[in-house]
């Protein structure tokens, strides 16, 4: 089960560049990790343009944006040259790391059942610990929830 204080599950996914990016790789940092449903759609774009904008801030406290979606290599290529992402995007096209991360959920809208990925947040701290979740994001300021939970881990 994931939770609050256990330790993060492992994960290596290729990044917008086609290039591995592993947990482990970013020990000693804070990680932000985003789960988000679709590239270039409205609150998704909303969500990563809210993280781009405060970027400095989060570069500030030690902490690496990592966002990961279902969509492929390419999708994340686009939507970071769109949008002028300064951040990493994960592909998880077969949904692994949604899985481990317990976001991949049952959703229902206008009354019919699909698979899909639940907007979820972690904080990850430098040893690779889970010290925050935020479930069911609601996208407005939600950049500014995460920068003041990472303020409070130093």
């Amino acid at each position: 089960m994931v939770k609050e204080g256990n330790k993060a599950p492992a994960f290596s996914l290729p990044d917008q560049d086609g290039k591995q990016v592993s947990l482990s790789d970013l020990k000693g940092k804070n990680v932000v990790l985003y789960f988000y449903p679709k590239d270039n759609t409205s609150g998704c774009t909303k969500e990563a343009c809210q993280f781009r904008d405060a970027f400095p801030r989060f570069k500030g406290a030690n902490a690496v944006i990592i966002g990961i979606s279902p969509d492929s290599v390419e999708s994340h290529k686009r939507f970071e040259n769109k949008y002028e992402l300064p951040f990493t995007l994960l592909s998880d096209e077969k949904k692994l790391v949604l899985e481990k991360y317990e976001v991949w959920k049952e959703k229902s809208m206008y009354g019919r059942k699909y698979m899909g990925v639940e907007r979820t947040t972690f904080i990850i701290d430098k040893e690779g610990k889970i010290r925050n979740i935020f479930n069911k994001v609601k996208v407005s300021d939600h950049e500014k929830q995460v920068l003041q939970a990472l303020k409070e881990l130093e």
